[in-house]
Protein backbone atom coordinates (compact mmCIF):
# COMPACT_ATOMS: atom_id res chain seq x y z
CA UNK A 1 0.00 0.00 0.00
CA UNK A 2 1.57 3.50 -0.91
CA UNK A 3 2.16 6.47 1.50
CA UNK A 4 -1.15 8.14 -0.49
CA UNK A 5 -3.40 4.93 1.08
CA UNK A 6 -1.82 4.63 4.45
CA UNK A 7 -2.80 8.51 4.92
CA UNK A 8 -6.18 8.10 3.94
CA UNK A 9 -6.79 4.87 5.77
CA UNK A 10 -5.85 6.42 9.04
CA UNK A 11 -8.51 9.62 8.27
CA UNK A 12 -10.74 7.33 7.16
CA UNK A 13 -10.48 5.17 10.97
CA UNK A 14 -9.76 8.62 12.99
CA UNK A 15 -13.31 10.19 11.53
CA UNK A 16 -15.09 6.77 12.28
CA UNK A 17 -13.85 6.31 15.48
CA UNK A 18 -15.02 10.34 16.20
CA UNK A 19 -18.49 9.44 15.49
CA UNK A 20 -18.71 6.46 17.46
CA UNK A 21 -18.13 8.54 20.07
CA UNK A 22 -21.44 10.18 20.57
CA UNK A 23 -24.34 8.27 22.84
CA UNK A 24 -26.47 9.90 25.48
CA UNK A 25 -28.98 7.83 26.56
CA UNK A 26 -30.63 7.85 30.08
CA UNK A 27 -27.45 7.00 31.68
CA UNK A 28 -25.12 8.82 29.94
CA UNK A 29 -23.75 12.52 30.93
CA UNK A 30 -21.69 14.83 28.92
CA UNK A 31 -18.92 16.90 31.41
CA UNK A 32 -21.18 19.93 31.16
CA UNK A 33 -24.09 18.24 32.88
CA UNK A 34 -22.04 16.84 36.03
CA UNK A 35 -22.63 18.22 39.37
CA UNK A 36 -25.67 20.32 37.59
CA UNK A 37 -28.63 20.56 40.14
CA UNK A 38 -31.54 18.50 38.28
CA UNK A 39 -35.69 19.06 39.14
CA UNK A 40 -37.12 15.43 39.74
CA UNK A 41 -40.63 14.87 38.62
CA UNK A 42 -42.71 11.55 39.16
CA UNK A 43 -45.05 9.66 36.90
CA UNK A 44 -46.07 6.76 35.16
CA UNK A 45 -45.05 5.82 31.80
CA UNK A 46 -48.40 5.88 29.49
CA UNK A 47 -46.58 4.77 25.99
CA UNK A 48 -43.18 3.81 24.82
CA UNK A 49 -42.33 3.89 20.83
CA UNK A 50 -38.94 2.93 19.00
CA UNK A 51 -37.18 6.16 16.71
CA UNK A 52 -34.30 6.48 15.01
CA UNK A 53 -31.85 9.27 16.53
CA UNK A 54 -30.39 10.53 13.20
CA UNK A 55 -26.80 10.27 13.14
CA UNK A 56 -24.09 13.45 13.71
CA UNK A 57 -23.15 15.84 10.69
CA UNK A 58 -19.63 17.25 11.87
CA UNK A 59 -16.87 18.07 8.94
CA UNK A 60 -15.27 14.57 9.96
CA UNK A 61 -16.91 12.65 7.93
CA UNK A 62 -17.16 14.71 4.38
CA UNK A 63 -13.59 15.49 5.26
CA UNK A 64 -12.16 12.49 5.80
CA UNK A 65 -14.29 11.18 2.47
CA UNK A 66 -12.72 13.96 0.20
CA UNK A 67 -8.92 13.46 1.51
CA UNK A 68 -9.90 9.91 0.48
CA UNK A 69 -11.03 10.59 -2.87
CA UNK A 70 -9.13 13.46 -3.81
CA UNK A 71 -6.39 10.73 -3.34
CA UNK A 72 -7.86 7.74 -4.92
CA UNK A 73 -8.77 10.09 -7.99
CA UNK A 74 -5.77 11.48 -8.44
CA UNK A 75 -3.95 8.62 -9.40
CA UNK A 76 -6.45 7.81 -12.16
CA UNK A 77 -4.84 9.62 -15.44
CA UNK A 78 -1.95 11.64 -15.66
CA UNK A 79 -1.51 15.67 -16.03
CA UNK A 80 -4.37 17.44 -16.03
CA UNK A 81 -6.85 14.74 -16.36
CA UNK A 82 -5.39 13.47 -12.55
CA UNK A 83 -6.30 17.24 -11.59
CA UNK A 84 -10.10 16.53 -12.64
CA UNK A 85 -10.17 13.33 -11.25
CA UNK A 86 -9.01 14.33 -8.09
CA UNK A 87 -11.11 17.10 -7.60
CA UNK A 88 -14.35 14.76 -9.04
CA UNK A 89 -12.96 12.10 -6.15
CA UNK A 90 -12.93 14.46 -3.41
CA UNK A 91 -16.46 15.84 -4.24
CA UNK A 92 -17.80 12.30 -4.51
CA UNK A 93 -15.26 11.47 -1.66
CA UNK A 94 -16.81 14.52 0.65
CA UNK A 95 -20.54 13.15 -0.13
CA UNK A 96 -19.85 9.07 0.70
CA UNK A 97 -18.04 10.30 4.11
CA UNK A 98 -20.61 12.90 5.09
CA UNK A 99 -23.45 9.37 4.52
CA UNK A 100 -20.97 6.85 6.22
CA UNK A 101 -20.95 9.32 9.20
CA UNK A 102 -24.45 9.56 9.53
CA UNK A 103 -25.02 5.82 9.26
CA UNK A 104 -22.23 4.83 11.53
CA UNK A 105 -23.51 7.39 14.34
CA UNK A 106 -27.34 7.15 13.92
CA UNK A 107 -28.59 5.26 17.11
CA UNK A 108 -31.69 3.23 18.30
CA UNK A 109 -33.95 5.29 20.99
CA UNK A 110 -36.98 5.90 22.25
CA UNK A 111 -40.00 8.52 22.85
CA UNK A 112 -41.28 7.51 26.34
CA UNK A 113 -44.53 9.32 26.80
CA UNK A 114 -45.25 10.11 30.62
CA UNK A 115 -48.36 11.39 32.78
CA UNK A 116 -47.00 13.02 35.52
CA UNK A 117 -47.94 13.24 39.13
CA UNK A 118 -49.18 16.42 38.18
CA UNK A 119 -51.60 15.31 35.27
CA UNK A 120 -49.19 16.88 32.44
CA UNK A 121 -48.28 14.81 30.27
CA UNK A 122 -44.73 14.73 28.52
CA UNK A 123 -42.77 13.19 25.88
CA UNK A 124 -39.28 12.83 26.28
CA UNK A 125 -36.69 10.86 23.48
CA UNK A 126 -33.64 9.39 24.37
CA UNK A 127 -31.44 6.07 23.79
CA UNK A 128 -33.01 2.55 24.45
CA UNK A 129 -30.51 1.97 27.11
CA UNK A 130 -32.92 0.97 29.22
CA UNK A 131 -36.30 -0.61 29.03
CA UNK A 132 -39.58 0.77 29.63
CA UNK A 133 -42.97 -0.08 29.44
CA UNK A 134 -46.65 1.52 29.98
CA UNK A 135 -46.71 1.63 33.50
CA UNK A 136 -44.02 2.08 34.85
CA UNK A 137 -43.31 4.23 37.83
CA UNK A 138 -40.50 6.58 36.50
CA UNK A 139 -38.66 9.69 37.39
CA UNK A 140 -37.78 12.57 34.87
CA UNK A 141 -34.93 14.28 35.83
CA UNK A 142 -34.55 17.43 34.12
CA UNK A 143 -31.71 20.79 34.24
CA UNK A 144 -33.61 23.28 32.29
CA UNK A 145 -32.08 22.24 28.82
CA UNK A 146 -32.14 18.39 28.93
CA UNK A 147 -34.34 15.71 30.27
CA UNK A 148 -34.04 12.02 30.82
CA UNK A 149 -36.65 8.96 31.96
CA UNK A 150 -34.37 6.67 34.37
CA UNK A 151 -36.41 3.93 36.94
Amino acid sequence: MDKRMQIAAAVLAAAMLAGCAEGLGGGSYTRDEVRREQNVRMGMVESVRQVQIEGTRSIVGPAAGAVIGGIAGSTVGGGRGSDIAAVLGAVAGGVAGQSIEQGATRRTGVEITVKLDSGALVAIVQEADEAFKAGDRVRILSDGRTSRVTH
